[in-house]
């Protein structure tokens, strides 16, 4: 077994950062810590630096303990980081390492919604994605739900109680939130505007699935795959469409792609020093 060290990754998003530290061998890493913080207009380099001094206390360890520190998503503005992947490759990662039978994996993220096609070793395959501008994304929901009065935390449990959804017809975030405006002044209730924002979503969803010809099991993350109205929601459409997708998510579905950039950092952290003992010798 190779020897463990200590690799982190950093998740910068639109919204939230997320750190997860691993204790990694190439044949059993282990989740020794996670973290998430909303940015809240600060700035996110200083907010990642604020995360990381706060788990160097925690763990009583310093950034010379951490082998490989990575970063993903927006993170190229984290300092003293030793590498930078891609948000697809990472999500793939860590949402294979979450659910390792997984073969496609859909990161819900904040801008987008990306459906990923993984092989056994977690590399990617091939991907479909939605465009920044569609209403098919984390934001969307997050800005619906502010001005409808619900926290984040809320809308999932919101959505379960709906009896009578009511689905937006826009595609765009700007129409589909003018659409929402109009639901509420027609006294449509709150549970029906966001089980129908679910259900929107979730069609969108299976769209890329099908797109990319997916395979079963698929694996969610990202911020969305806590909501558990959005999982009904996909589950119900798949049902209403004969879709034969086994759907999975985690508790930790949030950090994939923070645990994903660790994970890459530690494989290569041995494959260059690989390289240096095959020079030295």
């Amino acid at each position: 077994m190779s020897k463990s060290i200590y690799t982190a990754g950093i998740d910068v998003g639109s919204n939230f950062i997320k750190l997860v530290l691993v204790k990694y061998t190439a044949e059993n890493p282990e989740i020794l810590y996670k973290a998430t913080e909303k940015i809240r207009k600060r700035d996110p380099s200083a907010v990642a630096d604020e995360m990381l001094l706060a788990m160097y206390k925690k763990l009583n360890i310093s950034y010379e303990d951490i082998a490989y520190l990575a970063s993903t998503g927006e993170g190229d503005l984290i300092k003293r980081k030793k590498g930078h992947f891609y948000g697809m490759t990472t999500h793939a990662k860590g949402g294979h390492f979450l659910y390792p039978e997984a073969k496609t994996v859909v990161d819900m993220g904040a801008l987008y919604v990306r459906a990923i096609k993984v092989s056994n070793d977690s590399k990617v395959q091939d991907y479909k994605m939605t465009g920044q501008c569609a209403s098919g994304s984390g934001q969307f929901i997050e800005n619906i739900s502010r001005y409808l009065g619900l926290s984040l935390e809320e809308v999932g449990d919101v959505s379960l109680t709906s009896e009578n959804p009511e689905v937006s017809s826009g595609i765009c975030a700007v129409l589909a939130e003018t659409d929402v405006i109009n639901m509420v002044s027609r006294g449509i209730t709150t549970p029906n505007i966001i089980k129908g924002i679910h259900i929107s979503i979730a069609s969108r969803i299976i769209k890329l699935l099908t797109s990319l010809k997916a395979e079963s099991p698929i694996m969610l993350t990202g911020g969305m795959a806590l909501n558990k109205g959005m999982i009904q929601a996909i589950e119900e459409q798949l049902a209403e469409t004969g879709k034969k997708f086994e759907i999975h998510s985690h508790p930790d579905a949030i950090y994939a792609g923070a645990l994903g950039a660790a994970l890459w950092g530690g494989f290569r952290y041995y494959k260059i020093n690989e390289k240096k003992e095959v020079v030295a010798n």
